[in-house]
């Protein structure tokens, strides 16, 4: 499992053999069954998990039972729940796997360790969250403009890989959609 994630690390990051086994020493390997949980609403989250193979999904249920997707995570992708990780207060969300997965775990004082002695890591998860917070600003503004249908196209072209594999009802959450929306765009698409 560690091969992938090294692979991934040499490529994006350039980290090098003493820096990969220092990352090596602390990833803790987590294999998760369809429908497990990774994290609950109102435990700490304590680590950074990438996902070396699988779709999880970090989502909120709200008093009224409804779930609403934040995000999907597939191969090559982080997942967390960023606000209970760096306040170390109780999750609000929950993440729990698609479909079975394998994730690579690091705890976060390791994870802090890791940015202060790997400057290479360290900038390499600098650019990550300014990417992520791209994406999450770009995402609030098409939820607050786009319509319904440019919502949907958007997702299609950019998020191919997980369109063929989440249920559609859950697409819909992500979106902001009802399902009986997203139901009658496609039909109007195909």
């Amino acid at each position: 499992m560690f091969d992938i994630f090294s692979s991934y690390l040499k490529e994006k990051a350039g980290l090098n053999e003493d820096e990969l086994t220092q990352v090596r020493i602390v990833t803790v390997s987590k294999k998760l069954r369809k429908r497990q949980y990774l994290l609950q609403e109102g435990d700490v989250c304590h680590y950074n998990c990438f996902v070396v193979k699988g779709c999880l999904r970090n989502y909120r249920t709200s008093e009224d039972g409804n779930e609403h997707i934040l995000r999907f995570a597939v191969e090559n992708w982080w997942v967390s729940d960023s606000e209970s990780y760096n306040n170390g207060t109780p999750s609000k969300n929950n993440i729990d796997a698609l479909e079975e997965s394998e994730l690579l775990m690091i705890d976060k004082v390791d994870f802090n360790n890791l940015l202060d002695s790997i400057p290479h890591f360290k900038d390499f998860i600098y650019n990550l969250k300014a990417k992520s917070f791209d994406v999450s600003q770009n995402r609030i503004m098409s939820n607050i403009s786009d319509t319904a249908e440019e919502k949907y196209s958007n997702f299609i072209k950019t998020y191919p890989d997980i369109f063929s594999r989440v249920p559609l009802h859950m697409i819909a959450s992500y979106l902001g959609l009802s399902r009986e929306t997203l139901s009658r765009i496609r039909k109007a698409v195909y």
